[in-house]
């Protein structure tokens, strides 16, 4: 890499930037705004999240928020992986940098979900964000962290810990798939990729992971007392 990684320092601060700002238009908000005049974070657990605003608000605005929040991790997944590559073009740098970017985007988006910067701060528990990011980083994470949450919801018809579950399966794929399969097998796209990719971008994910944990703590503490909540939907009259 002709200049180093300083190469890079200006355009993870514009992806992460750029990432955080999308992440902070909280969808939950502004669809139940929209269709019921009211602030889910007022309404049953105060999260603005995708399971509260379809226990208290309805399908509808639900479906609209899933669609839109999960559009936004993925567009920021997308904006930083495309600038990063854009500079290892013009640099001359190893493609599988470009990745890096996608990484710095979905963890800065998520924060931005949780921590919506026009919304006062106070935000979802970044489920929908990850998932997306996730998904738009490599479709195998995905695949593992959506089939880990459908047995543990089939199981426990509880969201907060099959979604706890899913976040902790990210970096555990990430390591395995990366490790075993892109750096020993060499089936990265675009050529080989060094160790210490593998554990930059398993760090990511198990800090994004960790983030989510955080965030579900209370969730934890009710799971633990017998007291949290089943899946529930509230059917409109």
């Amino acid at each position: 890499m002709p200049e180093g990684l300083e190469t890079f320092v200006l355009p993870a601060l514009a992806v992460m930037a750029v990432a955080y700002l999308l992440g902070s238009i909280s969808f939950s908000i502004i669809f139940t705004r929209a269709f019921d005049n009211v602030d889910i974070r007022d309404l049953g657990s105060g999260n603005a999240g995708l399971t509260n605003v379809l226990r208290c608000v309805g399908g509808k605005a639900a479906l609209f928020t899933l669609i839109f929040d999960f559009a936004k991790g993925g567009v920021s997944v997308c904006i930083g992986r495309e600038i990063f590559r854009y500079v290892c073009a013009a640099n001359g740098a190893p493609p599988y940098l470009a990745q890096y970017g996608a990484y710095l985007a979905g963890l800065a988006c998520v924060l931005g979900h949780i921590y919506p910067l026009y919304f006062g701060f106070r935000g979802g528990k970044g489920i929908l964000a990850t998932s997306a990011m996730v998904a738009f980083i490599d479709w195998r994470f995905f695949a593992v962290a959506v089939a880990v949450f459908a047995v543990v919801l089939a199981v426990t018809k509880i969201v907060s810990i099959s979604s706890i579950c899913g976040a902790v399966s990210f970096p555990v794929s990430n390591f395995l798939f990366v490790y075993f399969d892109d750096y020993l097998a060499g089936h990265f796209p675009g050529g080989p990729i060094p160790l210490s990719y593998v554990w930059v971008t398993t760090v990511i994910s198990a800090v994004t992971a960790a983030i989510l944990i955080l965030k579900h703590r209370s969730n934890i503490v009710r799971i633990m007392n017998g007291t949290e909540s089943r899946l529930s939907v509230k059917h409109r009259q």
